[in-house]
């Protein structure tokens, strides 16, 4: 399929990485059903582009603005390519810090919106027999950070729910791609940042640190967001695409930290935690 026939659906298409996609995806040739909780700030883009962008109003934490939203994409255009769960935000605080409410709402969007929209989507791609799923993750979701234990772990629990949704659907034709972004200069620390309600002195060694970490690289974040909608767009057009995309070097290199971790940990501990089965237990393949 070429890019001019693809009908990409973004989430989260006003600002950020979702807006640079929208542009990226519009001056590839493709159709997009551009979302979002504000879809006059796409009002630029719908002029440009008239016959080629549709944009809907979308909350992924509200069910029934999900099924409206992906009624009105297939009455627009009559089908589903490439789903892009790119809406949410960041929540930073220690565990302890931020209220219950703050958990509720990063968890309704960054991971039960994503399964939502998913799970509105792929009927539509199971009768095509083809069609591409994004999952915006962040590297947070593979190696955690400090002060983002409830932003992190919905990420962590959207890439275990992806890793099963990918074998799931491959023998249907429809692919699945977790991205992991590093600091890309969004407005991610900024307006898409939210702080956990109650600070505690006990964290600011800790937590404190990471956030002072982050105002110190806002506005000059290494990542390139216009590259990334690239990057994204030649996974999308790949015959064998990734599952995991890793975004900048930044994130390599905390990826590959990670796995060196890992295998260290696992090694060290083999000869205790493998030898944990019943003596006549079939060896595993």
């Amino acid at each position: 399929m070429t890019d001019s026939t693809k009908v990409w659906l973004i989430t989260g298409s006003s600002t950020g990485f979702g807006r640079s996609l929208a542009e990226a995806v519009l001056k590839h040739g493709s159709r997009l059903i551009a979302t979002a909780r504000k879809p006059e700030q796409l009002d630029d883009l719908v002029k440009q582009y008239p016959d080629r962008v549709k944009a809907i109003w979308l909350d992924v934490t509200q069910p029934q603005s999900i099924r409206e939203a992906v009624e009105a994409a297939i009455a627009t255009f009559g089908r589903i390519d490439v789903l892009v769960n790119n809406a949410g935000y960041g929540l930073i605080g220690a565990l302890e810090e931020v209220s219950d409410a703050q958990i509720q709402r990063n968890f309704d969007t960054v991971l039960f919106g994503s399964i939502n929209m998913m799970r509105a989507v792929l009927p539509i791609m199971r009768q095509q027999q083809s069609g591409h799923i994004i999952n915006m993750s962040a590297i947070a979701g593979f190696t955690n950070e400090l002060g983002f234990s409830i932003y992190g772990g919905a990420k962590f629990a959207l890439e275990g729910v992806s890793e099963a949704v990918y074998g799931e659907v491959a023998p249907l034709g429809i692919k699945v791609t977790i991205v992991e972004p590093g600091p890309f200069r969004t407005d991610f620390i900024g307006r898409s940042l939210d702080r956990a309600e109650h600070s505690m002195e006990a964290y600011q060694p800790t937590v404190g640190k990471f956030l002072q970490f982050l105002n110190t690289i806002e506005g000059s974040q290494p990542g390139d967001p216009d590259k990334a909608a690239q990057a994204i767009i030649q996974v999308v057009n790949a015959e064998n695409p990734p599952l995991r995309l890793v975004l900048g070097r930044y994130a390599y290199s905390k990826f590959r930290e990670k796995i060196e971790s890992l295998t260290q940990e696992l090694n060290e501990w083999e000869a205790i935690a493998a030898n944990t089965d019943f003596a006549d237990a079939a060896p595993s393949h």
